[in-house]
């Protein structure tokens, strides 16, 4: 998730003949690891919770040292010079999206485990139904945009996304379960923290260029899913 997919990502940006605000934005989000609604994916394809949960928190936490410190090793080779963003910019980020809500709901569970187990559900069906509005009003939003990408673009994202999912298959371990977590914690990226990294860019291509990597990215994702649903437990 640090290593493999960013090196992936450099690799690509100069072997590949593409826009270079798309080999910036590949870079960012290959650097960018450890998205917040992870543990929901990883439960739902049969990953063990606390493998889940360790993966995620300490991927996280690592996020807000090495994302500065990618910033920082790769300046200058990928048109990367002008960027830097601040460890506790980072920290702000990650602890808004996850390490906050994951401990108001660890304390919930704690103080009254009844009320916990009764809301949870539900919470998680109402949160789900939000993030899919808003991804629907993004894409139409950005719809034209989108396609102003470029094909190149589009599938640089799409071969990123089927890297990724090789790369977790390949390291995931015997455990079909372990294997399946790290495919789709490879597969998926922070975007809060990659637009946090455009802001401070500037670009202003960075929505639309996050919206392509997103369509990208499902339609290569989409298939591997529904064979993990189709796969014998």
């Amino acid at each position: 998730m640090y290593v493999v997919m960013p090196a992936v990502a450099v690799l690509m940006a100069y072997v590949l003949d593409l826009p270079e605000r798309t080999e910036l934005a590949l870079v960012i989000l290959a650097i960018c690891a450890g998205a917040p609604l992870l543990p929901k994916k990883l439960i739902k394809f049969g990953g063990d919770p606390s493998h889940v949960f360790s993966l995620i928190v300490n991927t996280s936490l690592l996020a807000i040292v090495t994302v500065p410190a990618s910033l920082h090793l790769l300046a200058g080779t990928i048109s990367l010079d002008t960027l830097s963003v601040a460890p506790t910019h980072v920290a702000g980020v990650i602890l808004k999206t996850f390490l906050l809500p994951l401990g108001i709901g660890m304390l919930l569970r704690w103080v009254a485990p009844t009320l916990a187990e009764r809301i949870g559900e539900p919470l998680l069906k109402i949160a789900s139904i939000v993030m899919g509005i808003c991804a629907i009003v993004a894409l139409m939003a950005s719809f034209r945009l989108v396609f102003g990408v470029g094909l190149p673009s589009l599938l640089a994202f799409a071969a990123f996304t089927f890297a990724a999912i090789l790369t977790g298959n390949f390291f995931g371990g015997p455990d079909p379960s372990d294997r399946t977590s790290l495919v789709i914690a490879c597969a998926s990226r922070h975007i809060g923290l990659a637009l946090l990294i455009a802001a401070n860019a500037r670009d202003q291509h960075a929505l639309e260029l996050v919206v392509a990597y997103l369509l990208a990215s499902a339609v290569v994702s989409i298939p591997y899913v529904m064979w993990i649903k189709k796969r014998p437990v």
